[in-house]
């Protein structure tokens, strides 16, 4: 007899809406997509959501607890809203869970994308064995999840957790946000193409520019990692600094919270292992001697189920 329970997982992303039917165990039994098309603002966006569940429902017959929900922007999981997330014109403050919820007669959960991917790491992943951790996601922006005795924390409104936004130098590079020195204006994705583009010149030498025939406008992460794994200084260079910056946000989270163990994940993360060692060195050198000796940095283990696998959780974890 199969006891599993099942949920279907929604990762309401920018230009894509992965859905999967989800165990209670993480496991991922199906899973399709839908494209968000957010040029057509907040309603087309939740009509593509509406059919990329129903898609999913009527494809399978599996009875489901409730449907977990990931997005980007401001979440507040009590009020079931989500606001002003990135890249949806004329989105303001949208109650997608009273929308999901009229819509299919289901009980519908909603955090922040990177709660999600915190929540689903602590119960199927690189956190299983922690008590408390923090989670940071390096990818277009720099998300984190901070989970606190088995829970996550989400501060008075749903926005704890925002690492990207601790300033590492207050006359720094200007954020998005605007703010000075933010961490994600050093290490975001397009952030980092940026300072790197402007570098290069002096890096004539560097195999980043044979790989991208000296086109700049096809550099990214990926030809970054792809030189640094044949050897080129440069590229394991702006790795190691990007772990250095990192490291010095997550020192202060550490001294702040005494948190001792950290998991990265994200796109970025594909940095790999001299990433994690830059981070955890640099951890090291910056918290207080009580923490230096328990300082634990691991890579998130679920990757890109991240977001189906994380957002399924949240039924799970709030039944």
């Amino acid at each position: 007899m199969n006891n599993k329970k099942y949920a279907l997982g929604v990762d309401l992303g920018g230009t894509n809406i992965k859905l999967g039917f989800v165990s209670d165990k993480g496991e991922i039994i199906s899973s399709s997509m839908v494209t968000t098309n957010r040029e057509g603002g907040p309603q087309e966006v939740i009509s593509q959501l509406k059919k990329g569940i129903s898609e999913v429902l009527l494809k399978e017959e599996i009875k489901i607890e409730g449907i977990g929900i990931g997005a980007a922007g401001s979440v507040s999981s009590k009020k079931g809203t989500v606001s002003n997330p990135p890249n949806v014109p004329g989105w303001g403050v949208v109650n997608l869970v009273k929308i999901i919820n009229e819509e299919f007669n289901l009980p519908v959960y909603i955090d922040n994308d990177a709660n999600v991917a915190a929540i689903g790491e602590m119960l199927y992943g690189a956190g299983k064995d922690y008590n408390s951790f923090a989670l940071i996601t390096l990818g277009t922006g720099v998300g984190g999840g901070l989970i606190l005795n088995r829970k996550i924390y989400q501060g008075n409104t749903g926005a704890a957790g925002e690492i990207g936004h601790i300033s590492i130098d207050y006359n720094g590079r200007l954020c998005n946000c605007g703010s000075k020195g933010c961490v994600e204006a050093y290490v975001g994705n397009h952030y980092l193409m940026d300072i790197v583009k402007e570098e290069l010149g002096k890096h004539q030498d560097s195999k980043i520019l044979k790989i991208i025939n000296n086109n700049t406008n096809l550099l990214t992460p990926k030809i970054i990692n792809e030189a640094a794994s044949v050897g080129d200084k440069y590229a394991l260079q702006i790795i190691e600094r990007v772990g250095f910056y990192v490291g010095v946000a997550l020192s202060s989270v550490s001294n702040l919270l005494d948190i001792d163990t950290f998991i990265i994940g994200g796109g970025v993360s594909a940095f790999g292992t001299p990433l994690i060692n830059s981070i955890k060195k640099t951890i090291k050198k910056n918290v207080l001697k009580t923490l230096k000796n328990r300082i634990k940095v691991v890579p998130a283990m679920l990757k890109n189920e991240a977001g189906i696998v994380g957002s399924s959780s949240l039924v799970f974890y709030n039944s």
